[in-house]
């Protein structure tokens, strides 16, 4: 194996990602006007098999802690490659809605656990001070895939079976490079490390409204991650090749999502809460009027890309913020949320798109968006763990100010090992270096 800087595993990390995610699952939506046209499928048929993968996803997601405690980081990296290739491979290969559904619920597979693999690999290769900054850049690894996948679309729009054997070969290099590169023991938590304090009635209530606002955005989101290519070929008349930009555009804004959402998280939570998903529900209906205008619908593509992004970081952090300690479990319920939003929001889309169009059918879920983001008050922005904590530290201190430092997320990371004293705890690898 060879040892990464924190930079590297972070960049690595957004590879890896980027296949999982961007080519794995979220791709799919550019290739559904060709994959229907040749299969012969409906709306509804699309919508659900664009929720299989989100179904996946949260099952997989629930079994990967206990499996990176029992496998290791770099086996369960490895699994989690090899069931994207297995995924992408049968997707290639498929002739009828049923193998289809059969790829990307594999694919889904795939994503869930992908991320508890990188996670119990970044505890053991990374500096916990550098937890928060890597954790933003592998997030925005999506992003990067749904942009190498626009090529694809632009000048292979037709040849969906031979992109998606491509994307297999792409994963076989992310399963080789994991083997060489993620550790095969990712423990790095003291034996005599004090468990984390057991979860209290607020801290349960601010994670079910953390997780309920998560499914909402999951939900109003399942559209254009499934039909804004097709909506633009068939009330745009757009050529299929041309819809690749709009998953360009999604994806070159996604990138400073990670911008704003730790910007957000330092801030007003609730407030960029309201706006990102304010954004992302006009990117719905803006498409839905303008779907013939490919600069318009483009624009529309980046607002989605950007609010999207920004939002699933803001979820991240706030799901770490609010568990310290419970990496495995703060920031997971949300995604988990967000994917189960999803996977009830496709079928449904598909419902309405059948009945009755894909312009009314937009409108509904960007309506339902902007009634979510007017309850975003609710949203938990302040932390009453952390206000604690400043309190007391401000009075031991007589008065002088907090650091950069002892604010912030990266206060989550820095304190959330703690001994039988309330000390922070280095871990066990700086521990032997020290002795």
């Amino acid at each position: 194996m060879k040892t990464l800087s924190n930079m590297g595993f972070a960049l690595f990390g957004a590879a890896l990602v980027a296949i999982s995610y961007g080519l794995a699952r979220f791709a799919f939506g550019l290739f559904v006007p060709s994959i229907s046209a040749e299969l012969e499928l409906t709306a509804y048929l699309v919508g659900i098999i664009g929720a299989l993968p989100f179904i996946s996803f949260v099952l997989a997601t629930l079994v990967a802690p206990l499996a990176a405690d029992r496998f290791g980081a770099r086996n369960l990296a490895v699994l989690s490659g090899g069931t994207g290739v297995a995924g992408l491979v049968v997707i290639s290969q498929s002739t009828s809605a049923l193998s289809l559904g059969v790829g990307v619920f594999i694919c889904g597979i795939c994503t869930g656990l992908m991320m508890p693999a990188l996670t119990a690999a970044m505890q053991a290769l990374v500096s916990r001070t550098m937890h928060g900054r890597v954790s933003s850049i592998m997030n925005a690894g999506t992003s990067v895939g749904i942009i190498v996948a626009v090529p694809t679309v632009v000048f292979l729009a037709d040849a969906w079976r031979f992109t998606y054997s491509s994307f297999a070969v792409l994963a076989g290099l992310g399963v080789v490079a994991a083997w060489y590169f993620i550790p095969s023991v990712s423990r790095v938590v003291p034996a005599n490390a004090a468990p984390p304090p057991p979860i209290t009635r607020l801290q349960w209530s601010r994670l079910t409204r953390l997780s309920l606002f998560a499914f909402a955005m999951g939900f109003v989101a399942a559209p254009y991650w499934l039909f804004a290519p097709d909506l633009a070929v068939t009330l745009g008349a757009l050529p299929p090749h041309q819809t690749g930009w709009l998953w360009f555009a999604v994806g070159l804004a996604g990138l400073g999502g990670a911008v704003v959402s730790d910007l957000a998280d330092r801030n007003n939570p609730p407030i960029t809460q309201a706006l990102m998903l304010m954004m992302l529900s006009s990117s719905l209906v803006l498409l839905a009027a303008s779907p013939s205008q490919l600069a318009l619908a483009m624009f529309s593509a980046m607002v989605f890309g950007l609010a999207y992004m920004s939002l699933t970081g803001l979820y991240l952090m706030t799901g770490i913020r609010l568990l310290p300690g419970r990496l495995s479990m703060g920031p997971v319920l949300p995604f988990m949320a967000c994917a189960l939003g999803q996977a009830a929001g496709s079928p449904v889309v598909g419902v309405l798109v059948d009945g009755f169009g894909y312009a009314y059918a937009f409108s509904v879920f960007s309506a339902i968006g902007i009634v979510v983001a007017i309850l975003s008050p609710a949203y938990p922005g302040h932390i009453d763990y952390w206000a604690d904590w400043t309190e007391e530290t401000a009075e031991e201190a007589q008065g002088e100010p907090l650091s950069v430092e002892d604010t912030g997320l990266q206060a989550a990371y820095d304190y959330q090992l703690l001994d039988e004293n309330g000390e922070p705890l280095e871990p066990a690898a700086e521990e032997s270096n020290t002795s």
